[in-house]
C-alpha cells in the first residue's frame, strides 16, 4: 500500500512446526478481552505485557498462516487513505477510484486540494461491491442451470 515497505516473512520449516504448536495453544485462549502474556527470556528473566484482544487475534492468525507455510506481512492502515492507498487496497487503478469518487460511490473529503477517504467508508464500498458481485454470479449460475448449460 502506498509508500509502505513491509516485506513478507516466509517461514522456514522449523518456524512452520513451531507455529503449528503455538497457534494451537494460543487458539484455546481466544477471548474478546485483553490478554496478559508473559515473555520468558533465555536467561529466565520474565516480563509481562497486556495486549488488546485484537492484537492477540492477529498473533494467532499470523501463526496459523505460518503453520501452513504461508508468507506473512503486516501493513498498517491509516484511518484516512490517499486515493492511491485506497486504489491499492481495492486492487483497482487510481483513475477508476477517482471516477467512483466523482460518481458519489465512495465518500471523501479534501485536505487542501488532495482527496482523502475514510478507511471505514472504503470498506463499506468494498463490501457493497463484493455483495453485488456475488449476487451477479449467483444469478448467472441460476440462468445457466435453467438453460441446461451447467449441471
Amino acid at each position: 500500500m502506498g509508500n509502505f515497505n513491509y516485506p513478507a516473512y516466509i517461514p522456514s520449516e522449523d518456524d512452520t512446526k513451531l507455529s503449528q504448536e503455538s497457534s494451537r495453544i494460543l487458539t484455546t485462549y481466544l477471548s474478546p478481552n485483553v490478554h496478559q502474556i508473559e515473555i520468558v527470556e533465555a536467561d529466565g528473566n520474565k516480563h509481562s505485557a497486556t495486549i488488546p484482544a485484537a492484537a492477540y487475534r492477529l498473533l494467532v492468525d499470523a501463526l496459523t498462516q505460518m503453520a501452513q507455510g504461508n508468507a506473512v506481512s503486516l501493513i498498517p492502515i491509516h484511518a484516512e487513505l490517499t486515493t492511491q492507498e485506497a486504489a491499492d487496497l481495492l486492487n483497482v487503478s487510481r483513475p477508476y477510484l477517482i471516477k467512483q469518487i466523482e460518481l458519489g460511490e465512495i465518500p471523501h473529503h479534501k485536505v487542501g486540494k488532495h482527496r482523502r477517504i475514510n478507511f471505514n467508508d472504503l470498506m463499506v464500498y468494498k463490501n457493497r461491491i463484493d455483495l453485488a458481485t456475488a449476487q451477479g454470479l449467483d444469478e448467472m449460475l441460476a440462468i445457466s442451470q435453467e438453460l441446461g448449460l451447467y449441471d
